[in-house]
């Protein structure tokens, strides 16, 4: 069933006709995904950076024009808001031509309009305008906020919407060959003349398919009823620690960018007390950090004093016992003279 991509109305003269937009053509291409060939796994494609090679996420991308020069220019949002955005619901009719003045290398995509319950009678009244004088609207119409040149023909009970290619996205044949004169002789002309008139004939679109498209489903079928799938894999559970700490980095990032101050990390813990310690706090989420780091300040000046008083001790102790040694000796030297 057709879903309706837009809503608004055909506006010429006086007369609106208010209609819903539906895409008129589909896509039948068979479509295949990209499989690592052992295991049948989904090829994932990340965005890397071509400069540091890191991954880059949405929240990072920006859009960036290389001039001829090599010059990068980035443009941001703010930027891109000061251009101006077609908006409006209207099909303006600008003016009416004759079909034959048309270059069918011009159009691009097609939609069908359909009329609103109470718009039927004027919604048959220019489809049968357009039919009688064989001419087509020209019109301009806002799509995906671009305003776009377009044409309004009739398509059996239907008005078809047909996009157009602005006249400077049209290439020229410029080729050196088709400027060389050719010397056609009557005989020849008229024999292929003849050649056309014998393939002549009324188009039938029904006649053709896609001959290429039906031998790869014929293909598919086959491999399937001989045993040539097997049970599409699984894909790996992600870690979510992995995503933890990407959605941490995220939010941070963003933060950051809309002009704010991402709380800081905090540090590890060195053992199992000190985080039973900072598990058990009742403090504020913001102040276990500061609390950790002074922490941390006070445990490395203990440690330099401790380092710093090492040597007094060893001296000291060294000096008492050169002492010891020194009444020793003297008390042996006085109990020698006494004998």
């Amino acid at each position: 069933m057709m879903r309706a991509i837009w809503n608004g109305a055909v506006s010429f003269g006086l007369v609106n006709v208010p209609v819903r937009l539906y895409a008129a053509t589909t896509n039948h291409d068979i479509r295949f995904h990209q499989v690592h060939e052992r295991d049948g796994g989904r090829i994932r494609q990340k965005r890397t950076c071509s400069v540091c090679g890191e991954e880059v996420q949405y929240s990072e991308i920006a859009k960036g024009y290389e001039t001829d020069d090599g010059q990068l220019i980035m443009l941001d949002d703010d930027d891109l808001s000061t251009l101006p955005v077609a908006s409006g619901h209207e099909i303006d009719v600008v003016q009416f031509v004759p079909s034959d003045q048309i270059d069918a290398l011009l159009l691009d995509k097609s939609y069908y309009l359909e009329p609103e319950s109470k718009a039927v009678k004027p919604y048959a009244l220019l489809r049968e305008a357009l039919r009688e004088t064989d001419r087509m609207a020209v019109v301009k119409v806002a799509l995906r906020q671009r305003e776009t040149l377009a044409l309004l023909r009739v398509r059996d009970e239907a008005i078809v919407l047909q996009t157009m290619l602005w006249p400077d996205e049209v290439r020229e044949p410029e080729f050196e060959t088709l400027r060389t004169e050719v010397d056609l002789r009557p005989q020849e002309q008229q024999m292929a003349a003849s050649l056309v008139e014998s393939l002549s004939g009324d188009f039938e679109s029904d006649q053709f398919e896609d001959d290429y498209r039906q031998a790869m489903v014929d293909l598919i079928e086959y491999k399937r009823e001989h045993g040539g799938g097997r049970p599409a894999p699984e894909p790996a559970a992600a870690d979510e620690g992995d995503d933890m700490t990407d959605l941490l980095t995220a939010l941070r990032r963003s933060v950051e960018a809309a002009g704010g101050k991402a709380p800081a990390e905090e540090p590890a813990a060195t053992s199992a007390g000190s985080s039973e310690e900072t598990a058990t706090e009742e403090a504020p989420a913001e102040e276990k950090p500061k609390r950790a780091r002074s922490r941390t300040k006070k445990t490395e000046e203990k440690t330099e004093e401790a380092a710093a008083e090492t040597p007094k001790k060893s001296s000291s102790r060294s000096k008492k016992k050169a002492d010891d040694d020194e009444e020793t000796s003297t008390a042996k030297g006085r109990s020698s003279k006494s004998a």
